[in-house]
């Protein structure tokens, strides 16, 4: 019982906030030394940063046919867009979902299908709002092209926020990756644009919460309606 409730409480952090715990950390020393009240602070910091970090387990859909939802957060949008031309899924409209990801969201980003990485492409920009349909245009954002195995393709985006400013990208174009692995990460606030491929039923609605890697986000088949 004490193991499963420590497991409920402190989750393991991904590698890349171990720098930022740290330093976090160093501060609250300062902090500690020259006003206690401000170390206290500085400790509650501490605990954020590295409960941003945080990179959980997470127990992916085995379904055919299915995607799962690439990052944690909420439905902003579900609509007819035209894909960034980067992704060069043409200029055709696609289902676009978007899940906003707050401060408080695990930042992790995981693969919706299975499928060969076709094409990485970075493009600098803004950081408006992640939450404004203008943020997929106009600000900074790093697309995946990704080809399923009946030759169909997908795309899915992630966009810098408001104070978001740092993409990180560990997918390699030519790779098979699985559904529910780990593709990237986001500092700190932002968005995950996905395109699905014709076909693709989606099953959300907008304002639903979305854990990544697991929460079913569209059905491929297209057999299963909407919920």
């Amino acid at each position: 019982m004490s193991v499963s409730m420590l497991s409920t409480f402190v989750k393991p952090m991904h590698p890349e906030g171990r720098r930022f715990v740290a330093i976090a950390a160093a501060v609250t020393l300062v902090l500690f030394w020259i006003w206690s009240p401000l170390g206290w602070l500085g400790l509650g910091l501490t605990v954020w940063v590295y409960y941003f970090f945080r990179d959980p387990p997470r127990v992916t859909p085995t379904r055919p046919g299915l995607m799962v939802s690439p990052a944690d957060g909420v439905v902003s949008l579900l609509e007819p867009a035209v894909p960034p031309a980067e992704l060069g899924l043409g200029e055709a409209e696609m289902t676009r979902i978007s899940v906003f990801m707050s401060v408080f969201n695990c930042h992790v980003n995981r693969l919706p299908a299975a499928g060969r990485i076709e094409h990485v492409a970075y493009r600098p920009g803004k950081f408006l709002n992640a939450s404004l349909d203008k943020a997929s245009a106009d600000n900074e954002r790093n697309g995946l092209t990704v080809a399923l195995p009946d030759g169909t393709r997908y795309g899915v985006v992630q966009i810098a926020g408001l104070v978001a400013r740092r993409i990180l990208c560990w997918a390699e174009e030519g790779h098979e990756m699985a559904r529910g692995e780990r593709f990237g990460l986001i500092r700190f606030g932002s968005r995950l644009d996905i395109y699905l491929p014709a076909g693709a039923t989606p099953l959300v609605h907008i304002g639903q919460t979305m854990v990544a890697g697991e929460t079913a986000i569209a059905d491929l088949t297209g057999t299963q309606g909407e919920g």
